[in-house]
């Protein structure tokens, strides 16, 4: 089965999401804009939501996570649970 680690911040807003893509891309740490800003438990890990299989996120979430390359900031994905960044870390 395929496997994969990523990382994520939740927010309320597409327009939220898209303000903390740019400040990554231009060189803040996706960890503490995590810590800073994500909606989701995980946020005090830095947005870690460890290893994970194909299936075990909502849709939107896992067709990101076991497509888009790996290190890349994806995003706004919008879910039922708002808009995420989502970060692959690792895939396998």
């Amino acid at each position: 089965m395929a496997k994969a680690s990523a990382r994520h911040i939740l927010v309320d807003t597409e327009t939220k999401c898209a303000e903390l893509k740019q400040q990554i891309e231009n060189g803040a740490d996706f960890a503490e804009v995590a810590k800073q800003h994500s909606n989701c438990p995980s946020g005090k890990k830095g947005g870690e939501l460890g290893t994970f299989g194909r299936g075990q996120m909502v849709p939107e979430f896992d067709e990101v996570v076991f497509s888009a390359p790996i290190g890349g900031v994806q995003g706004p994905v919008k879910t039922q649970f708002g808009y995420h960044l989502l970060e692959v870390t690792e895939r396998g």
